[in-house]
């Protein structure tokens, strides 16, 4: 039995090349695939490769006429968008010129300075601590040469892009605003407590949260610019990815954490820059050695490993040891941390942009093996290790900011107050009238074009997104009749 089914195996093997030439006989459908079996012997197969040689002579013309025809066509296409964007190039810079001259003759006519219900679209103050709650849901002037020296460690992304789209250096006084002004107003003046709103608590430490171009800086700016306008001292950080991102990095055996002296000194020339008078008159209150470590690409200072400041040394001379001496700029700075906690002479405010790139990966890498490298996280780096915490009884405000891609954090974050986190909203509708008429002011659309329909039209198409309003704002068309009816 075993041997007949062998044989049967052996018969059936033998059989499958045959009937697989007998197949392979007829004229395939497609000349590729008889090129495919071209090497199959055969007078038949023999037949096919020579007409599929014939097809491939006779196709390589056709396909470079049709490549040379795209490529005219391309190169035609690419001309003329080049002549468009030329064109629309000039005429959108003819219409820019053209509206700044008109706004140059608007700026006579009162008339035109109307927001919504008749009311005035420009506030009358011209302080930022005379506003209060009637003074809402108008425009305050400011001056971009004061607010470059009120703010010298640079305005926020989205005021720039608001004064340079407007045309005018103005911006919207919110309520959002007020009570933060107001709450750490009335921590310095416990009088005021009982003129708060209702249902207000006081916080110490305040974590701004909110939707994406909601005015998180823009209000950390204008808090910034109060504070110091009442003589307070501000430690502002308009950039608190910059701590984590870019420059040296080197671990400080002495304290385990990582040193980033470049980002320190930065920092330092940063505070400098606006309360230099202020900080000759503080003096420090700490009398132990400075520690240094690694300097910005120049290695350990030899023979010291701290540096002493001489008696009655003031804040500012501590600062200029930092940016005098690399080596120092970390241990400088976190000593400037716990010196601005003992001030009390004057209020002191931490203000923190970008908080939330504290607590996350930093750029840094720490090698693990030959293959391998550990990322460092923010809390590992000792500049920001020291200026992260709100477990204090210091006031501080930070904000998250949506634009560096951190990801969404956890509610309640290490070293903050479970009650800190506040939400900023966006645009609510009054706001968003008074922003409608603030651009048809500014001419960013035809007044044949602007109506009540139109402008909330953009206010529930953006969500209140005061960038995306802006966006959308030129794009507003005069409504047909015809279709509103239908």
């Amino acid at each position: 039995m075993l041997r007949s089914l062998l044989r049967a195996a052996a018969s059936a093997a033998s059989a499958r090349p045959q009937s697989i030439r007998r197949k392979a006989i007829p004229v395939p459908s497609s000349p590729w695939a008889a090129s495919a079996d071209s090497s199959t012997s055969g007078p038949a197969y023999q037949l096919l490769s020579s007409r599929c040689f014939a097809v491939k002579k006779k196709s390589p013309p056709k396909v470079k006429n049709v490549k040379a025809k795209t490529q005219a066509k391309v190169e035609a296409s690419a001309a003329s968008s080049m002549e468009s964007s030329s064109a629309a190039a000039t005429f959108d810079l003819e219409d820019e010129d053209a509206r700044l001259r008109r706004l140059a003759e608007d700026e006579n006519n009162k008339a035109l300075d109307v927001g919504p219900s008749g009311r005035p679209l420009f506030t009358s103050k011209s302080s930022l601590s005379q506003l209060f709650s009637q003074d809402t849901c108008t425009y305050m002037k400011f001056s971009v040469e004061d607010l470059n020296a009120v703010l010298p460690e640079g305005l926020p992304s989205g005021m720039v892009s608001e004064f340079e789209e407007s045309k005018r250096s103005a911006l919207l006084v919110r309520q959002s605003f007020l009570d933060l002004r107001d709450n750490f107003r009335r921590i310095v003046d416990p009088s005021l407590q009982s003129s708060g709103r209702k249902g207000s608590k006081v916080r110490k430490q305040i974590v701004l949260d909110g939707p994406v171009s909601c005015g998180k800086s823009i209000a950390l700016a204008m808090l910034v610019h109060w504070a110091r306008d009442e003589g307070w001292l501000v430690f502002y950080v308009p950039h608190g990815r910059e701590w984590t991102h870019g420059g040296f990095f080197y671990k400080n055996p002495q304290t385990g954490l990582w040193d980033t002296p470049v980002q320190a000194a930065n920092a330092l020339q940063d505070f400098l820059k606006y309360n230099e008078s202020r900080l000759q008159q503080l003096p420090c209150q700490i009398s132990d050695p400075i520690p240094l470590g690694e300097g910005a690409g120049v290695g350990w200072m030899k023979g010291a490993d701290t540096m002493a400041m001489p008696e009655g040394s003031m804040l500012y001379d501590l600062i200029q040891t930092g940016l005098t001496y690399t080596h120092a700029a970390v241990g400088v700075l976190v000593r400037l941390r716990k010196e601005l906690s003992l001030v009390k002479d004057v209020p002191v405010l931490f203000v923190i942009d970008q908080y939330n790139s504290w607590f996350t990966f930093s750029e840094y890498e720490e090698p693990v093996t030959v293959r391998s490298c550990r990322p460092v996280h923010a809390r590992e780096l000792a500049t920001v290790n020291a200026y992260r915490s709100m477990m204090h009884n210091d006031m501080m405000v930070g904000a998250f900011s949506h634009s560096t891609a951190v990801g969404k954090l956890r509610q309640h974050l290490p070293d903050v107050p479970e009650d800190a986190r506040v939400n900023f909203p966006r645009y609510n509708l009054d706001e968003a009238a008074t922003v409608s008429y603030y651009y048809l002011r500014q001419r960013m659309v035809n007044r044949d074009a602007f109506s009540e329909e139109g402008w909330k039209k953009i206010f529930y198409l953006s969500n209140g997104n005061g960038k995306e309003m802006r966006w959308l704002f030129p794009f507003m068309r005069k409504s047909d009749p015809e279709v509103s009816q239908g």
